[in-house]
């Protein structure tokens, strides 16, 4: 199962399932806003996003993420508008039976969401103006 989400609300911790005896790997990533973005110190990050489109491919991409790799389920939820430093942007959970298999797919989902996803991220400083964050890493 793949459910996705895009939200204005602040992100609650996804749910542990116990419960889950054939998946020996849980795999949590919690995305944090950092104090810092392009080299200079921020109060948070502004993400903006296209409502429909990014919705539908943020649950594409969870599908073929599924369909990519050994994974049994993916759960992720996108938090968009301003969010302060140190609170959570993006959380996700895949479950699957052995842990190389959720970390691969893990890593591979977060590289070609902000490769795919139009979900764009903006600085805030302190004196309020906003500059547009680039993803450089993969």
């Amino acid at each position: 199962m793949v459910l996705t989400e895009i939200t204005h609300k602040p992100l609650e911790n996804l749910p542990m399932d116990d419960s889950r005896t054939d998946d020996g790997a849980e795999l949590i990533f919690h995305g944090r806003v950092r104090d810092e973005e392009e080299g200079e110190k921020i109060i948070g990050l502004d993400y903006e996003h296209y409502p429909e489109m990014a919705e539908s491919e943020l649950q594409k991409l969870g599908e073929e993420t599924a369909e990519r790799f050994d994974i049994h389920d993916l759960f992720c939820r996108h938090r968009v508008g301003r969010i302060a430093v140190g609170e959570a942007s993006l959380r996700v959970v895949i479950w699957s039976r052995h842990r190389k298999e959720a970390l691969q797919a893990m890593d591979w989902f977060i590289v070609e969401l902000k490769k795919r996803v139009p979900i764009w991220k903006w600085g805030v400083t302190a004196d309020g103006r906003r500059f547009p964050s680039h993803c450089r890493h993969e």
